[in-house]
């Protein structure tokens, strides 16, 4: 199974998640947590926190602040939507303080509800420089770069994967208690609608309540405006997920129902993991980007573009050896057993021409060529039957059943011979004598009739026709096998 790890690096804490990714199965495989003030730098705590995953990690995945972030809602006409990739640079750039140049930006399209509906894009833009801080401290860290760099809020998006209820028509917000600041993520059919980081988190608890639940409130209010629908529920994750009333209050603030992340449909799961995985959201989000399952942005674009190199390659030698072996031993066993499949048909099939051949020329042949060789030299040797089928008494017998009792007709001249018959009669009219032949045309033995001429009587209305036809019945051309001496052939009468 391949496995991939999603790495939270926050204000207090770094998080990160391994996934096991099979056929038709996920599955939780570890979860660790780092505090920052427990280890010597930031680069050391990723360390810590990546060393029991490393052998699970086949794909990675990180993701910068949502403060660095530039995320926007952007509508474009329905009409342009076949040039989106043309159109959408100088939407982004109108929407951010920053030169173009200066960024990398990655979007999704968001459900619409008709094809004439506006088509409706959620983009995500960061600085260059932000972007490859992030890639440098990773690689630093790690020794090897991240595979995705997410954007924010947006990577909660990737939670819809393996909670059912976020898949829902919604809208529904998760909430990211951060130490410094809280991310809102509002998802409609599992994707990201709206996002929003706030300037509160929890380390200022509970002084600070007042107005983290205000700037909640208020995005709330906004996100039901641009959604145009007010939010079902809310589900608390992070650190702060955890803190003891923080649901209730906020709930009572805001006046939408906040409950705890509802169970992650993952297998690995014990109880024990359950009550931590808010907390790991983040994390688990990221490594669900990493393998595939993405439902938000990428900020690899570009100039940071993420690039294999012969490294991943010698990682996985040892496993690409394996299943090219595996690859030849199947082939030369198909082979082999198709050859021996092959073998055992010939022989039947040699069995069976030979006792077909003993039965029709007298000798048993199992090779085609020489079987082949041996029906010519048999046909050869045949004579045909000088009788035929037909003769010319049997044409004029046929002639006369064609021509109807109340037709005119005399025979001027009846010419036969091998096979080739030419007829000189005389008629009432020309449809009388074009009636004759195709009657006569009908016989299975005769071939090819056709009128040669047609004239005109002298000093009469009547017509003369000459009729051509090949009399050729399908036996007589047939060879006749000579008849086998008998074994009493030449012997003397017994007295």
């Amino acid at each position: 199974m391949a496995g991939f790890v999603g790495i939270d690096i926050g204000k207090t804490h770094v998080r990160a998640a391994s996934l096991s990714v099979g056929y038709k199965r996920l599955s939780l495989a570890r979860l660790e947590e780092v505090a920052l003030d427990s280890a010597t730098s930031l680069e050391s705590a990723l360390q810590q926190a990546f060393a029991p995953l490393v052998e699970h990690a086949d794909g990675l995945a990180v993701a910068i602040d949502g403060d660095q972030c530039f995320i926007h809602r952007i509508s474009i006409p329905a009409t342009a939507q076949k040039r989106l990739e043309e159109v959408l640079p100088f939407e982004v750039e109108a929407n951010v303080p920053v030169d173009i140049d200066e960024l990398v930006f990655d979007h999704r399209p968001l459900r619409r509800r008709a094809s004439t509906d506006p088509v409706v894009v959620m983009t995500a833009a960061a600085r260059i420089e932000t972007v490859r801080a992030r890639i440098e401290l990773v690689k630093n860290a790690l020794g090897r770069q991240p595979d995705r760099v997410g954007c924010g809020p947006l990577v909660l998006a990737n939670l819809a994967s393996v909670v059912s209820p976020l898949r829902g028509p919604g809208p529904f917000a998760l909430v990211d208690l951060g130490a410094e600041r809280t991310e809102v993520t509002v998802l409609a059919h599992g994707e990201a609608v709206f996002v929003r980081t706030l300037s509160q988190g929890v380390a200022g608890l509970p002084a600070t309540a007042g107005a983290l639940a205000s700037e909640l409130r208020q995005t709330f209010l906004s996100a039901a405006v641009a959604v145009g629908s007010d939010l079902q529920a809310a589900y608390l994750v992070g650190g702060g997920a955890a803190a003891t009333g923080a649901a209730e209050y906020l709930a009572y603030e805001v006046g939408v129902p906040i409950t705890p992340l509802p169970a992650l449909e993952l297998e690995g799961v014990s109880e024990d993991r359950a009550a931590s995985l808010p907390r790991f959201a983040k994390a688990i989000a990221l490594a669900l980007g990493a393998s595939g399952r993405a439902r938000d942005v990428d900020l690899r674009r570009g100039p940071l573009e993420f690039q294999r190199g012969f490294g991943f390659l010698k990682e996985k030698l040892p496993v690409l050896s394996g299943l090219g072996a595996a690859i030849a031993i199947s082939f030369v066993f198909s082979n082999w057993a198709q050859m021996r499949a092959l073998d055992r048909e010939h022989e039947v099939l040699a069995a069976q021409l030979g006792a077909i051949s003993k039965e029709v020329l007298g000798e048993a042949v199992t090779d085609a060529d020489s079987a082949t060789d041996a029906l010519t030299r048999a046909q050869a040797s045949e004579e045909a039957d000088p009788m035929p089928q037909v003769d010319a008494f049997d044409v004029i017998v046929e002639l006369s059943k064609v021509i109807p009792t109340t037709m005119v007709h005399d025979i001027e001249e009846f010419d036969m011979q091998r096979g080739k018959v030419k007829i000189t009669g005389i008629v009432g009219s020309t449809a009388d004598a074009q009636s004759i032949a195709s009657e006569i045309g009908k016989h299975p033995c005769v071939k090819d009739p056709k009128i040669a001429k047609i004239t005109q009587l002298v000093n009469s209305d009547r017509q003369k026709y000459a009729l051509e036809l090949d009399v050729r019945c399908g036996d007589d051309t047939a060879a006749k096998k000579p008849e086998k001496p008998s074994e009493d052939a030449g012997k003397e009468p017994s007295p």
